[in-house]
């Protein structure tokens, strides 16, 4: 991100790739952070969605490599177009069947296969990144396919979300009813609400493949808005919805619901670039969500205690003005200004918690665990 501030505003080269800079941008972020981000994730919750052993190290470090192989395949495209790609696309494709491996005998196995969509998930990055390369190896224009893998991210932060929401929403509610003894009715993620934001965001990135900026792709994205605000009904749990935790994972759906939102009123009124939305979507939604779920997991799988931390929210609401400030881009005379502050929030939140949560990373939990096992308790 540091990079792209610099090729935005004082035009320093990016690596050539296949598509010039805006495919390298639109790649790392997706391809790279993205994929890094549900890697993380999965590895750490499925055992705990299953009740199984945490994942081994070997293992693990074989995927590590297997994304740095990526980003050194992709980078070095330009110089060697067929070798680097090439190599990209196995250590990108070798990195998400790893996961499937890994995953699916733990995900079958549960007796109620209750998290088998995070599998389908993982096929469907698998599918759109596949015809990235197919395509970029023919010199075409790839860009579309980095869009559909938008989609499949913005699913499967919806998937998840529906799980992890599930322990914080309600822990919370439980600390205000223990505060205030007054009954309150649990959160639930009610599963038609998830469903229809999941058909809707499909229907989008299926119809926006084939027509990038036609009116269907314009009435579908004002769909998926309506759904995921349609969704938050279910969060309006009162006062316990403005702790920390459960805030900062409402403000998720709000993005993804701004940014479709966005998109669909610029493509009807050609009053300004659908690519304000994109970015709330991805700056916003996807930027947020693994801040934040990497500060819930980080340290809860740390064995360490995770409220009272002051940079937090802070970093969260910094974020959030990054994404602001992307989308507001779009809509002023200098443009470059803002889009390279943006760049530089987003490089200050994650550096602010990489200072804060590396040291807890790399040092032995005091709980007595190893790695990412589950919590004492059973308590996410």
């Amino acid at each position: 991100m540091l990079a792209w501030a610099a090729f935005l505003f004082w035009g320093w080269p990016l690596p050539a790739v296949p598509g010039g800079p805006f495919v390298w941008h639109a790649h790392e972020l997706l391809a790279g952070f993205g994929l890094a981000a549900v890697t993380g994730f999965v590895l750490t919750a499925v055992p705990e969605f299953t009740d199984t052993p945490a994942f081994g190290a070997r293992p693990v470090r074989l995927l590590v490599l297997l994304w740095l192989l990526g980003r050194i395949g992709f980078w070095s495209s330009g110089w060697w177009p067929r070798a680097g790609l090439a190599m990209a696309a196995l250590a990108h494709l070798g990195l998400l069947g790893g996961l499937l491996v890994q995953l699916a005998p733990r995900l079958w196995r549960d007796p109620e296969r209750r998290h088998l969509s995070f599998l389908w998930a993982i096929a469907l990055l698998a599918v759109a990144l596949a015809g990235f390369y197919a395509e970029a190896l023919l010199a075409l224009a790839p860009m579309r396919w980095l869009h559909a893998l938008l989609g499949v991210l913005m699913g499967l932060i919806i998937v998840s979300m529906s799980r992890v929401s599930m322990s914080i929403v309600n822990a919370s509610i439980d600390a205000r009813m223990a505060a205030d003894g007054a009954d309150r009715a649990p959160y639930l993620a009610r599963p038609p609400r998830r469903n229809l934001a999941l058909l809707a965001i499909a229907l989008h990135t299926v119809v926006q493949f084939w027509q990038l900026d036609g009116r269907v792709s314009a009435w579908l994205a004002l769909a998926v808005a309506c759904a995921v605000l349609n969704l938050l009904n279910d969060w309006h749990v009162g006062k316990p919805l403005l702790r920390r935790w459960p805030l900062m994972l409402y403000a998720v759906y709000w993005c993804m619901a701004a940014g479709y939102a966005l998109t669909g009123v610029a493509l009807l009124s050609g009053g300004f670039g659908p690519n304000a939305g994109l970015h709330l979507l991805t700056t916003g939604a996807l930027g947020l969500n693994v801040y934040t779920v990497i500060c819930i997991a980080g340290y809860t799988h740390a064995g360490l205690e995770k409220d009272g931390r002051a940079w937090v929210p802070w970093g969260a609401l910094l974020l959030m003005l990054a994404a602001v400030l992307r989308a507001g881009a779009y809509f002023g005379a200098s443009g470059g200004v803002p889009m390279a502050l943006a760049a530089v929030l987003w490089c200050v939140v994650f550096g602010l918690q990489s200072a804060h949560m590396l040291p807890v990373f790399l040092r032995p939990r005091t709980d007595g665990c190893e790695g990412c096992a589950g919590v004492p308790g059973g308590e996410a």
